[in-house]
């Protein structure tokens, strides 16, 4: 059977994680055939998917072996093992997107605009991309958002890949940091399951307040079903003679506003600029003073620090009335998946083992007005 007739999908690979304390997380160790060729290819629409089953067009290659054997869609696969579709799935117009109608409603982008999100790029290999997340720009798109970081990678951050960089974590809208996209189906596989196997056991409960809106709230002991574990860590960096403090926080739980809810209802701190958790803090501070008097010469200013997308990374320091909110992703340390594809990809390794590789340490720098609070308050 002539290899060319065939389209080769990743191998299943289980991946296997240390976190805090040596403790190892591994995702499952088998997959159904069926789940990995929809995870792999979900431009293919799933009754065709079906269809290749029924018609006994899904194989495999077991090991030490030069023929293919036949896959029903429940045969579960293990570590390493490949599945072959016919060639003629690549040509699969890619199915409707919910936003692919914005496409369609936005001119393209501009030079200017594809070189500033090119610039925010701190990261590339063959597994994924790195950015430091500009505030103020949406990550996913929605009502009433007309730039999401999504799209505008997808327009800008493709290089030679085929296929669009994926979100595998979220940032909120007015944060700023690390915010870290797979290139391939596998590496986003991989990426998504260290990304959820952070969650563990927690001191916190957060759960939505009152199930009617979208601020989360801290609760004990909660039998409710909507509540979710969380927790973090924090460190002291350093206080200010003004009132101000800098935290390091390290969350081991990836729960919605998780970081802004635990500063504002368990530390009893809000970060400065969350008007969201800590409208009151914020009032007595005096930082809600009227800004209709701003003169021209402010608004001149504004306009001529603006960035591609409108977005403005000078204003907003705790020097000002009303500062931004000062959240920002730092530090990321993860496994090379990289180097862990290649070992699987060269033969030296059956599976993606995340723990004999080295480690990548990603930083991300201050945006300029919180870089400006942080001298203010080193002064």
């Amino acid at each position: 059977m002539a290899s060319s007739k065939w389209l080769t999908l990743p191998p299943f690979i289980p991946t296997l994680v240390n976190v805090k304390n040596g403790n190892q997380i591994s995702s499952p160790s088998t997959i159904t055939a069926l789940k990995w060729v929809t995870r792999c290819c979900p431009q293919i629409p799933k009754t065709l998917v079906h269809k290749l089953f029924r018609l006994r067009q899904v194989r495999t290659q077991p090991p030490n072996h030069t023929s293919f054997k036949r896959l029903s869609p429940k045969d579960t696969l293990n570590s390493g093992d490949l599945i072959f579709l016919p060639q003629s799935v690549k040509q699969t117009p890619p199915p409707t997107h919910k936003h692919k109608h914005l496409s369609h409603s936005h001119p393209p982008l501009t030079d200017k605009q594809i070189n500033f999100i090119r610039t925010l790029l701190i990261y590339k290999d063959p597994a994924l991309l790195v950015l430091n997340k500009p505030p103020g720009l949406p990550v996913q798109g929605g009502i009433n958002i007309k730039h999401s970081l999504d799209v505008l990678a997808a327009a800008s951050l493709n290089y030679d890949y085929s296929e669009p960089p994926r979100l595998v974590h979220r940032l909120d809208r007015d944060c700023s940091g690390i915010l870290v996209m797979a290139r391939t189906h596998t590496s986003a596989t991989i990426l998504h399951s260290i990304f959820r196997d952070k969650t563990s056991t927690a001191s916190h409960n957060v759960v939505v307040d009152n199930g009617k809106s979208d601020r989360i709230t801290v609760v004990d002991k909660s039998t409710s079903v909507s509540s979710q574990h969380a927790v973090t860590e924090y460190k002291v960096i350093g206080s200010s003679s003004n009132g101000y403090t800098w935290l390091e926080l390290s969350p081991l739980t990836g729960r919605k506003h998780q970081l802004r809810v635990h500063c504002a209802e368990v530390l009893g701190t809000p970060i400065v600029g969350d008007y969201k958790y800590g409208w009151q803090a914020h009032k007595k501070w005096g930082l809600f003073e009227d800004e209709e008097d701003s003169s021209e010469e402010l608004l001149k200013e504004e306009t001529e620090t603006l960035l591609p997308f409108g977005l403005n990374m000078k204003k907003g320091s705790i020097c000002e009335k009303r500062p931004r909110l000062h959240l920002h992703c730092k530090q990321i340390v993860l496994p090379n998946i990289c180097e862990s594809l290649q070992n699987v990809e060269s033969g030296s390794s059956r599976s993606c083992d995340l723990l004999g590789v080295e480690s990548l340490e990603l930083v991300a720098a201050l945006p300029p007005y919180m870089q400006r609070s942080w001298e203010f308050t080193n002064s």
